[in-house]
């Protein structure tokens, strides 16, 4: 009878464990209705990080563009710094516009999110 009883209890013990962190979990979640302060704190934070990355990108996409402009004017014919100028032209506005529609894509989830 003893081992029938040692096997009910490890057989059980994971189940039981999990049903009573369940709860608990259930519980602490349903009592407070708020953010906890690192999550309020990484939502800020990567906030700000999106902001800068915007505010950023806009003048380096413009000097990227620029520089590939002047390299096409002023290669002189050579069709190394021709190309090499409209790659440079290329690969920012692509990356620009790949910054902006991440932007695009992850207001339109906090949005269906809020």
């Amino acid at each position: 009878m003893l081992k029938k009883s040692k096997h009910f209890i490890s057989k059980y013990f994971f189940l039981i464990i999990f049903f009573c962190i369940y709860f608990l979990f259930l519980f602490c979640v349903t009592s407070f209705a708020a953010d906890p302060k690192l999550v309020t704190k990484l939502t800020k934070a990567f906030e700000k990080i999106e902001d800068w990355i915007i505010t950023l990108s806009t003048p380096a996409a413009a000097v990227a563009v620029g520089t590939g402009v002047f390299m096409k004017k002023f290669s002189f014919g050579d069709e190394t710094r021709i190309a090499t100028g409209k790659k440079i032209i290329r690969g920012s506005l692509f990356s620009y516009a790949f910054i902006l529609a991440i932007d695009l894509i992850l207001s339109a989830i906090k949005s269906l999110v809020s």
